[in-house]
């Protein structure tokens, strides 16, 4: 039997990773009633830290482009995670709101910002020239997986124990996975002697940009930003993050609790939701590598606009409504990454792909700290979720309209130069 690519195994790793990361980045939902029980703390001023964290993990899109380019993907995914556990543990020995904000909204924020959606791109470009769809399609879902085998468990515990002993657990599988993630990962095709996967041998290997981070990375937005392509995405990006990290999952735990559904019951509503969307972001980059992106997203979040316009609705059927939501919502939670990485590929080239879908990926995570924040201020002072619902809704579907703007063809800055 043929030995299998170690591009496979370097997919594997680089999943945990980001699955264990997303559990992390997910863990709040479950955090925000018992924090306000024990501390007295507002809705509001919880959903800071959590924007914060949200926005410091977006915002270090871009510049983690650009360090995994220097330093290579091994060292930045075990230093990164590592720092996550660390971070995440230390926060059971906090009493004030400030420590929630350095801890969970700073040191957190910026270690899961490091081994996000732009690692498993930057990860797949490297590794994959076939099925690269696919690849990122199970890298992305990796998000949903980490939901789905994590939070019912964490519900549990701090149902039954505290919700100090669902921290300690969550820090811990972290910091396991550090050393796993130095021992087996490599950084590119020729560590192991090998061409990325599927690529032809008359073809070379795509090179990745090398030099500062911080230069490559603001060289790649002044080239982006001259485009209208660049905005289109990084506008339906933004929309992305505010209505599912910002909205969806950090409030829906907190919008079912507030309507009598319990935490371990509305967590497993947010497993459930996972289920869906391994299928369907999965689906989704298979999807990718054969259809029109434009008329993919344009299907992904004319979904999603539909769905968070019932969701007041599925609230009011006494829950029941709610495993409809789960459905149509998870199909297509972030199934719309792999179609806007294809792309930011299509219109800026290969070597410039993994910075420039940095910067988009920093427009979600401003999407999802400003729709956290407001929110919880939303729950705040009307006392329940369903306006920030419904904003949601409608700012998908203007992006539904929006994306089908965007060129089918690439565009004239993937041609400038690299910078030195």
């Amino acid at each position: 039997m043929r030995k299998p690519h170690y591009a496979w195994i370097v997919l594997a790793i680089t999943f945990v990773v980001l699955l264990v990361a997303a559990a992390i980045r997910a863990t709040p939902a479950i955090l925000i009633v018992p924090f306000e029980a024990e501390f007295g703390w507002s809705r509001a001023t919880i959903s800071l830290a959590i924007s914060v964290n949200l926005l410091l993990y977006g915002l270090m899109g871009p510049f983690a482009a650009g360090v995994i380019n220097r330093y290579g993907p091994r060292r930045v995914m075990a230093v990164s995670i590592a720092l996550i556990g660390l971070g995440t543990l230390a926060t059971i020995g906090m009493k004030h709101a400030w420590q929630l904000m350095t801890l969970w909204g700073v040191l957190v924020g910026l270690g899961t910002g490091m081994v996000a959606v732009v690692m498993g791109a930057t990860v797949v470009q490297r590794w994959f020239h076939l099925h690269r769809g696919l690849a990122l399609g199970l890298l992305t879902a990796s998000s949903a997986t980490g939901q789905l085998i994590f939070l019912p468990l964490l519900a549990k515990l701090v149902v039954s124990s505290g919700w100090r002993w669902a921290v300690v657990v969550i820090a811990a599988v972290a910091l396991s996975v550090a050393p796993i993630a130095l021992w087996l990962m490599r950084d590119r095709p020729g560590d192991k002697g090998l061409r990325p996967y599927g690529l032809p041998a008359t073809e070379p290997a795509p090179t990745p940009i090398g030099g500062n981070p911080i230069v490559a990375a603001l060289s790649a937005l002044s080239i982006a930003s001259r485009s209208r392509e660049f905005w289109i995405l990084a506008g339906s990006f933004f929309v992305c993050g505010a209505s599912t990290n910002g909205l969806i999952g950090t409030h829906l735990i907190p919008a079912c609790m507030d309507h009598g559904i319990p935490e371990v019951r509305a967590a497993g509503l947010l497993a459930l939701m996972g289920i869906f969307d391994l299928v369907g972001t999965t689906g989704s980059g298979w999807l990718s590598d054969r259809f029109d992106n434009r008329m993919l997203l344009f299907t992904y979040y004319g979904l999603r606009g539909l769905s968070l316009l019932y969701l007041p609705y599925g609230f009011g059927s006494e829950g029941h409504g709610l495993g409809l939501f789960a459905v149509f919502y998870g199909l297509d939670w972030i199934a719309t990454v792999p179609p806007t990485v294809a792309l930011t590929r299509q219109a800026f080239g290969p070597e410039r792909a993994s910075l420039v879908f940095g910067w988009i990926m920093a427009a979600h995570q401003v999407g999802a700290a400003l729709s956290a924040s407001f929110a919880g201020f939303i729950r705040t002072t009307e006392g329940n979720y369903d306006h920030a619902f419904l904003l949601a809704g409608v700012l998908c579907m203007i992006s539904a309209i929006g994306v089908l703007f965007a060129a089918k063809h690439p565009v004239k800055p993937a041609l400038n130069p690299l910078p030195g």
